[in-house]
């Protein structure tokens, strides 16, 4: 898979015969489009194409798909451009039934990711040992890495505030800052253009590195944690008669989930608490936060529990075993089962000041 930066000149023989060809900018690159032709050379159609780099428009009619330039959108001829003024989308505007949480302006990236992502992760993960992955399991995570990467490289790309009250998109990763460090330096010669050329694949490496880690940390470790996370949702009437309180048979990656399945449930805030067992004679209560990073939570522990350990906690409480709880009272510790499930119960009808 090799890079080719144009001379301003249409070459004589552009494609070879059978040679497929995804087009994109010369010049400066960046995460964007960069990420875009990673994950299209993933995809059996483009997996030995070769990458165009120019701005000539004769050159890019004659490539099979081009991305992040000509100012054409248009899936039906493969041109997936987001900068001319008419182009508004988002991954919701183009694929309602997705439904992610970020309304982002699409970047030629996410222009690839929202057509053809669902089939690299499918791809991604059957390279990986993951042979035949379930529908749900290839949508979940595509639905995480979009919160989780996508978007911030759209926003990013766009130029998108962050913030007008809540964050439009987070930054999880700094990518697209650690893609621009493989342009030429301002010092540097920028001219060369088989330097610039091998500087493209290092990044394009660099970026799909990132790109495969983070779908196979999402479909093995963060995917799994779903239906422990829907057990404890469905039985949280064993656990305590309020439904308020869930139980997780063992500790996992919970909280964006259980946004998502207590949504799915109709009992959209109505857990407060969560307990589970850390380790043989630890186990914990932890309060649900309003969000996944935050420390404002639905309903903290007792006040007059927090910051206290040990001996003074249980006499506090008067609840045996209690052995901690944060000075802010996010979460607590007990020895038991019962005594941890007693915490929950005790701070959930403890009235607010």
């Amino acid at each position: 898979m090799s890079t080719d930066a144009a001379t301003g000149q249409e070459p004589k023989r552009f494609k070879e015969d059978g040679e497929i060809v995804i087009g994109t900018h010369d010049g400066v690159f960046h995460c964007d489009e960069v990420l875009a032709c990673f994950m299209l050379q993933q995809l059996p159609k483009y997996e030995r194409a070769t990458v165009r780099r120019t701005r000539d428009l004769k050159v890019l009619d004659q490539c099979d798909i081009v991305v992040d330039v000509g100012a054409v959108f248009d899936p039906d001829t493969n041109r997936y451009d987001h900068h001319q003024a008419s182009f508004q989308e988002t991954l919701n505007s183009l694929r309602p039934e997705i439904k992610v949480k970020r309304e982002i302006r699409l970047s030629s990236a996410g222009l690839i990711y929202t057509y053809f992502g669902e089939e690299v992760i499918r791809k991604v993960l059957e390279r990986n040992s993951i042979a035949n992955p379930e529908e749900e399991l290839v949508r979940g995570v595509y639905r995480k890495l979009y919160d989780t990467l996508i978007a911030e490289l759209d926003g990013i790309d766009n130029g998108v505030p962050m913030f007008e009250g809540e964050p439009k998109y987070t930054i999880n990763t700094h990518l697209s800052a650690r893609v621009s460090h493989f342009n030429p330096a301002w010092n540097e010669a920028a001219d060369d253009a088989e330097d610039v050329a091998k500087r493209f694949e290092k990044a394009k490496a660099y970026v799909g590195a990132e790109f495969i880690d983070k779908v196979l940390y999402y479909a093995t470790r963060w995917w799994p944690a779903r239906a422990i996370v829907e057990k404890a949702v469905r039985n949280r009437l064993e656990v305590h008669a309020s439904g308020e309180i869930l139980e997780l048979e063992n500790f996992c990656p919970w909280k964006e989930h259980l946004y998502e399945l207590e949504g799915e449930h109709g009992i959209a805030g109505l857990p407060k608490y969560v307990i589970y067992c850390n380790r043989p004679n630890d186990w914990r209560v932890i309060c649900v936060p309003l969000e996944p990073a935050s420390f404002v939570c639905r309903k903290f522990l007792a006040r007059k529990w927090r910051g206290e350990r040990d001996d003074k906690l249980e006499e506090i409480s008067g609840i045996e075993g209690a052995n901690f709880c944060h000075q802010t009272g996010f979460i607590g510790g007990n020895r038991t089962r019962e005594g941890a499930l007693r915490m929950a119960v005790v701070s959930l009808e403890e009235k607010e000041e």
